[in-house]
């Protein structure tokens, strides 16, 4: 037997929350779950605010708490990031921050982290179809011609957006479009769909070659996916961090040589190139996971954020150590950054609101760096294994 439509009734899409539509979720809830279960999620500090979840949530039911441990301060010495910072790291990983922090440690005690962007630019990749390779062919001239009108549509729709390149690639008789946006200081993933959307219709209302269909998102661009058009030209924020870390450092802080990272070293990018990563470097998403986290990204973005390339070179006695990482999707505002829990976050690594997104961006990459130098130095070692043996199963 089907059941009614009146037992469904709560399980529509509920936009905004209140105490009603929470007790009526918990209510269906209720029997697989306990009280405990409830009390843990809608507890009173949640169920006070609810209205500040409603632009992020849909169906709420209450909040999940993570352990947020800090890292710092970490110095960084960047064109946009200036200064010592703590940087808050939420995960359920032991060992985690304690090895991020004794990389920042090491960092911090060779000068600092030198770190800057190199390249801006969020994409979206609409695809159009067509009837031949001709008509491809002519729908591209035609976007070519119209171009200025065609950026002056999509930027109609947003305050920060600027549309910085339209660049086609066709295959037979579709064609993608990579619309390429500056996001000022927000991570700008819906930003670029609206306004690529706006030109989208434009361009199907104005087009004199005849389109069979059109798609906002021809999966293309890489969204929450690595890719190799990420890792060549990058889908968010491009940032290079670096530090030379002295020798007497490496020995007395991080336990083992610079000449034992580097063989190390050695080994790690033979592994990565033998198994296809796309680019080679040890462990970008757990830093990235948890700052994401801690401050209000899109912890999905991780899947395409986490490509990129560690290095690590002798200078004279010391170990020059950086990555380069192409898809930094990080914003200062908008997204979940406004919710309490994040806003303290970015409040404490003193990056929140306007003016801060490329500073938080070389502030992940530095994080990352510091990541990398730790779990390099604790293999070659051989250290790693018994710090998640202390730290983790029997902490």
């Amino acid at each position: 037997m089907l059941p009614s439509d009146a037992q469904f009734t709560t399980l529509r899409p509920v936009r905004k929350a209140t105490v009603s539509s929470v007790s009526k979720y918990w209510e269906r809830l209720l029997g697989k779950a306990t009280a405990a279960d409830r009390d843990a999620l809608a507890d009173p500090l949640t169920m006070a605010g609810l209205d500040q979840f409603n632009a992020n949530i849909e169906n709420f039911i209450g909040t999940v708490k993570l352990p947020v441990g800090i890292i710092g301060p970490l110095r960084i010495n960047g064109l946009n990031a200036h200064g010592d910072y703590h940087v808050p790291m939420a995960t359920t990983e032991a060992a985690l921050v304690a090895s991020y922090a004794r990389g920042a440690y090491a960092a911090t005690k060779s000068g600092g982290i030198n770190t800057a962007i190199l390249y801006e630019g969020v994409i979206r990749t609409p695809a159009f179809v067509l009837d031949s390779l001709l008509d491809a062919g002519l729908f591209v001239e035609w976007v070519v011609r119209e171009i200025e009108p065609l950026k002056a549509r999509a930027e109609a729709t947003t305050r920060y957006g600027k549309l910085i390149s339209v660049e086609p690639v066709i295959d037979n008789n579709i064609v993608f479009l990579i619309c390429r946006f500056t996001t000022g200081d927000a991570a700008g993933q819906n930003m670029v769909t609206i306004a690529t959307n706006a030109m989208c219709e434009d361009i199907a209302a104005r087009c004199p070659v005849t389109l069979r269909a059109w798609y906002i998102e021809g999966n293309f661009s890489g969204d929450k996916k690595a890719s190799f058009l990420g890792m060549v030209t990058g889908r968010g924020r491009k940032v290079s961090a670096s530090v030379i870390l002295r020798a007497e450092v490496v020995e007395k802080t991080l336990g083992t040589s610079v000449k034992a990272m580097l063989a190390y070293g050695q080994v790690a990018n033979l592994g990565s190139l033998l198994s296809g990563q796309l680019g080679a470097q040890a462990h970008f998403a757990n830093g990235l996971a948890a700052v994401y986290i801690a401050t209000g990204q899109d912890a999905a973005c991780v899947a395409e954020s986490a490509m990129g390339v560690t290095r690590m070179e002798a200078r004279g006695d010391d170990l020059f150590c950086s990555v380069t990482m192409p898809n930094i999707l990080v914003g200062s505002v908008g997204g979940g950054t406004s919710l309490p829990s994040q806003s303290a976050g970015l409040n404490i690594l003193g990056l929140k609101g306007t003016g801060n997104g490329a500073a938080l961006a070389e502030v992940v990459a530095a994080t990352c760096l510091c990541g990398e130098i730790s779990i390099v130095a604790a293999i070659a070692a051989g250290h790693f294994s018994r710090a998640h043996e202390n730290l983790a199963r029997h902490r």
